[in-house]
């Protein structure tokens, strides 16, 4: 008897039929034999419309009652989820993140699981219940409730796969598995059938939002294989895994796909004065208030000063600015200017390693589009350069159709 863990995204219980249809995946895992365990995000937008309610009452909510509010839409899902199973004959029980043993820090909205304990969804399984347990959320040392950030329910559902020893871990989305590249944006875009966790982590980061970063990481520190599924239509999905079989290595493309994040703020630091100590003091700064930069130029020193640029999450773009003009006495800096209309554009593959000229050929399809880099960050396995928004689009349509990542040029290369 396989143990199977299923996790379901807002979206695929965002209304009664869709819970009913959700409820009909889990009861057909069930009579297969298998041991189930659901994990659950809020239904819809409930996450979002709780949050705008309450900036509606203060503009500085308390951390803490944030994860109070926030922890109610999972709950309703679990719940109705729940009832919707056993209307059908299945017995299942629902279970909140503290129930379910799942023990986090103390850093409320974004907090870190520590350790899963699951003795109840070991017992309830052992009685025969499909277990539905409450995404995005555990309980911290002060037995509080606390959220683990965006994307949390994903990150749940690996951690329990992990703890418990499953089989199996699905992912169902709206979408039917990891794609080159948006296909609301290209619709030429593929699926890809297999990919490695480097390669879905690199894609996390820079913008997809099929899989939460922290989610994936778990999955590979525990070789935990994932595959992500669409709730409306029965697919083989994506697996993400470790390294991919030989054969798919023999086949693999050097990039793999093109990811956009428009949740991007730039600020440049200027005229600093060029002495040990500056950057630590403004990136230490940054860090303390818990604000994540991503991207870091430093230009070359000139007359004893240089700039230095770097972007933040845009949602992080007011709290940045207001940090940066407290500092701007202490730094010496002559200014700070800041531009909130920018985007990250990405390309990622494994095969990029052993492959030179890669990012070449990628500044020179840009510029062939018309489209101005303003940044560029390197790693093994990406490429990422800042760009306009405005022209963000235009970008990922070049660079996918530069490096034959379409379903036509699939096509034409099995010939």
């Amino acid at each position: 008897m396989a143990l199977v863990v299923m996790k379901f995204g807002g979206s695929s219980v965002a209304d009664a039929d869709k819970i009913k249809n959700v409820a009909s995946r889990v009861i057909e895992t069930r009579r297969r034999g298998n041991k189930v365990v659901v994990v659950v995000s809020a239904p819809g937008d409930t996450t979002d419309d709780l949050i705008t309610l309450a900036f509606k009452l203060t503009e500085n909510p308390d951390a803490r009652e944030m994860d109070m509010l926030m922890a109610t839409g999972e709950q309703v899902s679990i719940a109705l989820l729940t009832m919707a199973v056993k209307a059908r004959g299945t017995r299942a029980i629902s279970l909140t993140g503290s129930q379910a043993g799942i023990y986090a820090d103390s850093c409320h909205t974004r907090a870190r699981i520590t350790k899963i304990i699951p003795t109840k969804i070991k017992r309830e399984l052992v009685r025969g219940n499909v277990v539905i347990v409450a995404g995005f959320q555990g309980v911290n040392p002060n037995d509080d409730i606390t959220t683990l950030g965006r994307g949390g329910s994903d990150l749940t559902a690996v951690a329990l796969s992990a703890a418990l020893g499953a089989d199996e871990c699905r992912i169902y989305t709206d979408v039917d598995g990891v794609y080159t590249t948006d296909p609301r944006m290209v619709p030429d875009a593929r699926k890809i059938d297999v990919i490695s966790y480097d390669e879905m982590l690199e894609m996390a980061g820079s913008g997809a939002q099929v899989m939460q970063g922290r989610s994936v990481e778990v999955a590979k520190k525990y070789g935990v294989n994932i595959r992500v599924l669409s709730s409306f239509a029965k697919t083989a999905g994506t697996l993400i895994t470790g390294e991919p079989d030989k054969e798919n290595q023999m086949e693999a493309a050097v990039v793999r796909a093109v990811t956009l994040d428009r949740n991007q703020a730039k600020f440049s630091v200027l005229d600093i004065p060029d002495r040990p100590g500056i950057a630590s003091g403004i990136f230490g700064a940054l860090s303390a208030d818990g604000i994540n930069v991503d991207m870091i130029i430093q230009s070359a020193a000139r007359q004893r000063s240089n700039d230095i640029s770097f972007t933040v999450s845009r949602t992080d773009a007011k709290k940045t600015a207001e940090i940066l003009r407290k500092l701007r006495g202490r730094t010496g800096a002559s200014g700070v200017a800041e531009d909130r209309g920018v985007a990250k554009v990405s390309i990622v593959g494994v095969g990029m390693k052993s492959h030179p000229g890669v990012a070449a050929n990628m500044f020179s399809a840009l510029a062939a589009s018309g489209v101005n880099i303003e940044m560029i960050s390197t790693s093994e396995i990406k490429v990422s350069c800042i760009v306009s928004e405005k022209q963000s689009d235009k970008a990922v349509s070049s660079l996918h159709k530069a490096f034959g990542l379409g379903a036509k040029s699939a096509k034409r290369k099995r010939k």
